[in-house]
């Protein structure tokens, strides 16, 4: 474990980036400012060390990030229709920032946005933040955790923890984007892509599910077996269109509460491969279609599709949909949630 420091807020808060490493040449870099994962360095088959994750070299390029790069999405993540739902009899308004939806939680007031209390181990790094009963239009006051545990098996874990006063909305996830042949390599279009999702929830045109759970056979949501994620990316299919590309919420199969191998991702010449496990029920694949023209880490500049996120989360808009699995939590039922990327070479 190594910490440096990174740069200060606007209002002279330190932020602080912590470096993990194991013996098999992998180096992750975390920092306190929205617990972003800034670096993701591992070795390929033949030992060729990139940075596979996108982002920036300063830490007040951060304090923009449309894009939400690395970025703990918290204490929501996704959207939720009409910013608003109802909790036990009671509706709360959320902030109206993705049309007439709300898109991960607030874009300045976000768990995104703001600086954690870090704990360093051995080979991890806890970061904390609270956040008080309203904020954001959430109830409860809530405290929040995620560590980062860089294993000798190249898996990078993240154990996600929550706890609140009172009946909430939890979902936490990281929006990381990879590119498995360098974050300035390019675009992902020839990366291969499986997920062990038989169904995905369809959504409207403003990315709000239906409340269906639809089957992938026979149309372009099938990632069952390994599929270029070009190929089929701009067909003429009707939820395609609607999100300019992939930017869906899968149904993983086997859900259970347990951890369990929910996606495959490797480089066209499968000399990076990435394998995700989660204990939640969806995962949102998205292929960073709208990304434009930013500006990132040595001199790199992203475009459309430079980066995917396979962001492990509750099904979006959960709170409105009662035959989703349930994203309330609250003092009889404390958020813990795991997901781990782990790289093979």
């Amino acid at each position: 474990m190594a910490k440096e420091l990174f740069g200060k807020t606007v209002n002279g808060e330190e932020v602080y980036l912590y470096t993990l490493s194991n013996q098999k040449g992998m180096t992750v870099k975390v920092m306190n400012y929205g617990a972003i994962l800034v670096n993701v360095c591992v070795p390929d088959k033949n030992g060729e060390i990139k940075d596979v994750v996108l982002g920036y070299d300063k830490l007040e390029d951060y304090f923009v990030n449309s894009c939400f790069f690395g970025a703990v999405i918290a204490p929501n993540a996704n959207r939720i229709g009409n910013a608003s739902f109802t909790l036990n009899g009671r509706k709360y308004q959320l902030d109206v920032n993705d049309g007439p939806n709300n898109l991960h939680s607030h874009r300045e007031l976000g768990g995104h946005k703001r600086v954690w209390e870090a704990e360093e181990g051995d080979h991890a790094v806890t970061f904390s933040v609270k956040i008080q009963d309203g904020e954001m239009g959430f109830p409860g006051n809530k405290t929040l955790k995620i560590t980062y545990t860089l294993t000798e098996e190249n898996e990078l874990c993240l154990e996600y923890e929550g706890s609140s006063d009172e009946d909430t909305v939890l979902n936490m996830t990281n929006h990381c984007y990879f590119n498995l042949d360098g974050h300035d390599a390019g675009q992902i279009t020839s990366h291969t892509m499986q997920l062990f999702a038989d169904y995905y929830t369809p959504a409207d045109a403003g990315s709000i599910p239906t409340g269906e759970i639809a089957g992938v056979e026979g149309t372009p949501m099938d990632f069952r077996v390994p599929h270029v994620i070009g190929d089929r990316i701009d067909a003429d299919f009707e939820q395609l269109n609607f999100a300019g590309g992939y930017d869906h919420n899968w149904v993983l199969n086997g859900y259970d509460g347990k951890v369990r191998k929910v996606a495959v991702a490797a480089n066209a010449s499968a000399s990076r491969v990435m394998e995700v496990y989660t204990d939640l029920p969806g995962v949102q694949f998205y292929a960073g279609n709208f990304i434009e023209k930013e500006y990132g880490k040595d001199h790199a500049v992203y475009g459309k599709r430079s980066g995917f996120c396979l962001e492990t989360q509750f099904y979006p808009d959960a709170p409105n949909k009662p035959a989703f699995p349930s994203s309330v939590f609250g003092p009889d039922r404390p958020y813990h949630t795991k997901t781990i990327f782990k790289f093979i070479v």
